[in-house]
């Protein structure tokens, strides 16, 4: 058994979460993290809203709340529709909170004593008309590297590298097209340079990574630059020094606070848990973490911060670098197993936005449609290795012709025929299976490893059409054995053995898919005659600060309880009643209507 931490990208509270945000970052993360405590692993999944920045300041004040207001109500919503989507997180909390708030600082405080974080005087941009500073992320303008017309003040997304917005060519504010004015202020800047070597080292003895992140990060290392790490901002967590905790006009970047959330996450887990030390065995690099493995989910536009950014703090933090030091309070933590990066989901046949209405919210979705079909799909046809496109076309040909066709047709008539015939499972014919039958079983069998491994490696795509692939065995099975057709009482045994089979292939294969399909496994577990929970799932709890903040929600859940990964004997006589369809057949008209939504 290993510690495995799953780490899940931090969706920014401003807005509600669109289907191509958890494409990326939520349903892989949680289809891992099931399979992973199914096998038996101690799991640790851990995230939550990002709170702080500029553009939650710029909204709040357009809104005419305040930044907290706004991210009250934008934590709610999020963690809401993650709940109703089935992701299992052991704990989904915020930035905001007084414990992250101290996470951040010991790593800040950290950072600074082992040199890592330096003092400089550098140009910000300021808006003419306001007097107020522009974030980075708020500048746009041709980037000075690969000549992209939209790169923004902090990165070029066509090219991947870091900028600066003074660099930009024909800078603009992206808030009211002004041209910014740039002045002298000082900030603190991450080392980033005295950390190559390490992250170098590093990122060569990474295995099994997707090669497009693999590739990336390293072209990274080749023209590191000092990061400034804090803003002339007045949201954010306070910068823990002298003579600069107190100030109103300067915080910490939110781009150095959000990944921190990890650590800070794990550490409120343990903390509420009653056990303040446990986060250790998944974060330790001495002896509790040692059998610790942590893997990053979210979308291509965030590997920079998890394989070289975050891994740099670590490392700084730790000890590590051209400048050596020692560790902080926390010890010396773990670096990434794996950042494991989808790319991107389009929706028919354009990029998700939400200002031109090019989107569809998780809340709405789910609305209409069940979570698992979602689920399915992303599964399925999501942008596990390449950038793929969501069309309502063919969302309605997966869910029909594949998940209602095939898969709750072969439940659907397994279960009816049984309790129709014999109104539990039936027993096995003394005189025993057939060449068929034991291939069947055979092959449901080997779907273990085989689906097991290809989850485990990040292959989801493989490895749900693997376990279609035992459901579409089983729907053969059925359809040469002709069940049905056995009408006489001396056929009555091979009847009850054929169902038999089918039936504990259904049971086998609702295992292999329970980390895909959590709410219809439970479903189905519960047709085949099981009692008791077969897939946890989430619970959304309102908690009080554990540090006198401000109460709020967080999502965990008890997930010691649940099905393992491993085939489980039906019991012979347990009664089966005429079951009701798993999945919704949807109308065809749906494709039209959906597009009409998207047109208006």
């Amino acid at each position: 058994m290993s510690h495995v931490l799953a780490a899940v990208a931090w969706p920014y509270a401003n807005g509600p979460r669109h289907i191509g945000h958890v494409s990326g970052f939520g349903v892989p993360s949680d289809v891992f993290a099931r399979y992973m405590r199914m096998a038996g692993h101690d799991v640790l999944m851990v995230s939550g809203t990002d709170e702080h920045g500029t553009p939650i300041q710029v909204q709040a004040d357009a809104e005419g709340v305040t930044p907290r207001e706004l991210a009250d109500r934008y934590n709610r919503v999020i963690a809401e529709d993650l709940r109703a989507l089935g992701l299992s997180y052991d704990l989904f909390t915020r930035t905001t909170t007084r414990n992250h708030y101290a996470v951040v600082q010991e790593l800040f405080a950290g950072l600074h004593r082992n040199g890592y974080i330096v003092p400089r005087v550098t140009t910000g941009a300021i808006s003419p008309s306001t007097g107020r500073t522009l974030p980075d992320r708020y500048i746009e303008g041709t980037c000075p590297i690969c000549g992209y017309d939209s790169a923004r003040g902090d990165q070029c997304d066509n090219c991947g590298n870091q900028l600066d917005p003074v660099d930009l060519i024909n800078p603009k504010s992206k808030i009211n097209g002004e041209t910014p004015e740039f002045v002298e202020t000082e900030h603190f800047f991450l080392d980033l340079p005295a950390l190559a070597d390490a992250l170098r080292e590093w990122l060569d003895g990474r295995e099994g990574w997707r090669p497009n992140v693999l590739r990336f990060s390293r072209n990274l290392l080749d023209d590191l630059q000092p990061r400034a790490i804090t803003r002339d901002l007045e949201w954010g967590v306070p910068i823990p020094l002298d003579d600069w905790r107190d100030r109103p006009d300067k915080r910490i970047y939110v781009w150095f606070d959000a990944v921190i959330g990890y650590l800070s996450a794990s550490i409120e887990w343990a903390r509420r848990t009653g056990d303040p030390e446990a986060w250790r065995r998944w974060w330790s690099a001495d002896a509790e973490g040692k059998d610790a493995r942590s893997y990053y989910f979210m979308g291509k536009d965030n590997i920079v911060f998890h394989s070289v950014i975050w891994p740099a703090l670590l490392g700084g933090y730790s000890g590590a670098g051209d400048h050596d030091g020692e560790p902080g309070a926390l010890g010396r933590l773990n670096l990434p197993t794996e950042v494991v990066s989808s790319e991107y989901l389009t929706m028919e046949g354009r990029k998700f936005s939400s200002s031109r209405k090019v989107v569809i919210y998780v809340r709405d979705f789910l609305e209409r449609y069940d979570a698992d079909a979602l689920r399915y799909f992303i599964a399925v046809a999501g942008p596990e290795s390449n950038d793929t496109d969501f069309t309502w076309a063919e969302f309605l040909r997966r869910n029909n012709d594949e998940l209602v066709a095939g898969w709750g047709n072969l439940v659907n008539r397994s279960v009816s025929m049984a309790a129709k015939n014999f109104g539990a499972i039936p027993p096995v014919d003394p005189a025993g299976l057939t060449e068929a039958d034991e291939a069947l079983l055979a092959t449901a069998r080997a779907g273990f490893d085989t689906v097991g491994d290809l989850i485990g490696r990040h292959r989801q795509k493989q490895a749900i059409g693997e376990a279609m692939r035992v459901v579409a065995e089983a729907n053969k099975y059925l359809s040469e054995q002709a069940p049905w057709k056995l009408k006489a009482e001396a056929d009555k045994p091979r009847m009850g053995t054929i169902l038999h089979v089918a039936l504990q292939v259904v049971s086998d294969a609702n295992t292999l898919l329970t980390p895909f399909l959590p709410h219809s496994a439970q479903q189905i577990h519960e047709l085949l005659g099981g009692t008791g929970v077969h897939a946890p799932m989430p619970v959304l709890e309102e908690v009080d600060d554990l540090d006198g903040g401000p109460a709020y929600p967080v999502l965990t859940g008890d997930y010691t309880v649940g099905a393992r990964w491993e085939p489980v004997p039906l019991e012979v006589g347990r009664p089966l009643a005429a079951p009701k369809p798993v999945f919704r057949k949807l109308d065809p008209s749906i494709v039209e209507e959906e597009l009409a939504r998207l047109a208006g």
